[in-house]
């Protein structure tokens, strides 16, 4: 028996003494699918105007070598990273990174357009969701697209969220996966508006225009994403948090929550019970924000052990689509895809390898002293075994060996383009 099985029934043994099944751990985690955004692979260029300047509050730092410069490259490079995953997982992709020979703007875009990525995910068996693109184009002007008070460049943007519709609704009959398709929007203004409802009134009628087309929902489900600002427009967003919680809720849509995209003392993992009471799912865009919402990879840290607490213990994860949205160009991008990915399975898998009834019952009962001690008691079980084993099962790295296959693919395909 080989040492990492060893100690994984060691770990098992410990387990099992409060009434934790690992075997059953193992089985739920495998069934949780992260959508893995394409855009970390890039550094949010896309295939439409690669060499165009970035705009409408995205903003990437960095010049690492290896970015990927066409379709075929970002595959490639997302392949790697998916051997280095456990599991079976999902692509997040945003419209701008459409595959074809043909000039076509963002209110042309078609599910042909993309029928390159959908031939590639079926060969892998991956679902695949999408995003409208509302940023980075010359039709976001004086900062506002869907808002706009000129009616051309918001029926531009409308006819763009129609046609990414149509997209996600392909996407997932070919591949019978949900797509879920995801709209944000940059608009806001930099410094003090003076009417902050006329802009709200006109997105609310821009969405349901949009939203106006019926589709089956077993293909694809829109969900709304807010923000508390962005780079141009520090003083009013017009999609704020209570914006997209009124509409989703009085539209049935799923709602968006990210990580970065609030004020940077308030958390996502205390809005995810209260969301769900009202909300039938949800979408999280799992980011980890450094005092505002600059995107950065995703660690270990307090607030992601607190997002997957919440959707394991509260029974979330089945109503819950989990996805990730960050860009770093300093560093390797495989990598970063790697480490983002694995850090919030092992979160998720942390939090299923907790007694959650014993936890529960404990506080029912009113003993907070033993339920203090237990949650601190765990911090120290054998996690780390579980999840090295769980990597071996699915046959990928373990530990930092996943590394050492990167830096090989560095020298032998990135530091070459």
């Amino acid at each position: 028996m080989d040492k990492i099985t060893e100690k994984y029934q060691v770990a098992q043994a410990k387990y099992q003494e409060i009434g934790v099944d690992t075997e059953q751990v193992l089985a739920a985690i495998d069934q949780v699918k992260i959508s893995m955004h394409c855009w970390q692979g890039d550094d949010v260029k896309g295939f439409m105007n690669p060499e165009g300047e970035l705009t409408g509050g995205i903003s990437v730092t960095g010049n690492y070598p290896g970015a990927a410069r066409t379709p075929a490259e970002l595959r490639q490079d997302l392949e790697k990273a998916y051997s280095l995953i456990p599991g079976q997982h999902k692509l997040n992709l945003h419209a701008i990174y459409l595959d074809t020979e043909e000039t076509v703007d963002l209110d042309q875009i078609e599910p042909k357009h993309y029928q390159n990525w959908v031939e590639w995910a079926k060969e892998l068996g991956l679902g695949l969701d999408f995003n409208p693109t509302f940023f980075s184009h010359p039709m976001l002007k004086d900062g506002f697209t869907l808002a706009s008070a000129d009616e051309e460049v918001r029926q531009f943007w409308i006819e763009h969220g129609k046609r990414a519709r149509r997209v996600a609704a392909y996407f997932g009959q070919e591949l019978g996966q949900t797509s879920v398709n995801n709209f944000w929007v940059p608009d806001g203004f930099k410094d003090n508006p003076i009417d902050r409802l006329a802009p709200r009134q006109r997105l609310m009628a821009s969405l349901d225009e949009i939203f106006s087309e019926e589709f089956d929902k077993a293909y694809t489900l829109d969900a709304v994403e807010s923000k508390l600002f962005g780079l141009g427009a520090e003083s009013y967003t017009v999609g704020s948090h209570e914006f997209y919680m009124g509409y989703g809720l009085t539209r049935d849509k799923v709602i968006c929550m990210d990580a970065g995209h609030f004020h940077p003392t308030e958390v996502i993992s205390n809005k995810l019970s209260s969301l769900a009471l009202f909300g039938n799912e949800m979408l999280l865009h799992v980011s980890r924000p450094v005092r505002w919402d600059s995107d950065h990879v995703v660690i270990m840290d307090d607030e992601l052990m607190e997002i997957a607490r919440e959707l394991v213990r509260n029974d979330l994860l089945k109503r819950t689509h989990v996805g990730l949205d960050f860009f770093d160009a300093t560093i390797n991008r495989v990598a970063a895809w790697v480490i983002g990915t694995r850090n919030t399975q092992k979160a998720l898998l942390k939090a299923m390898l907790e007694p959650i009834a014993q936890l529960k019952q404990l506080e029912n009962d009113g003993d907070y002293t033993t339920r203090l001690a237990f949650v601190e008691e765990l911090k120290d079980f054998p996690f780390a075994d579980v999840w090295n084993y769980y990597c071996q099962s699915k046959g990928v790295p373990v530990g930092m060996d996943w590394l050492r296959e990167v830096r090989q693919y560095e020298a032998d395909v990135l530091v070459k383009r």
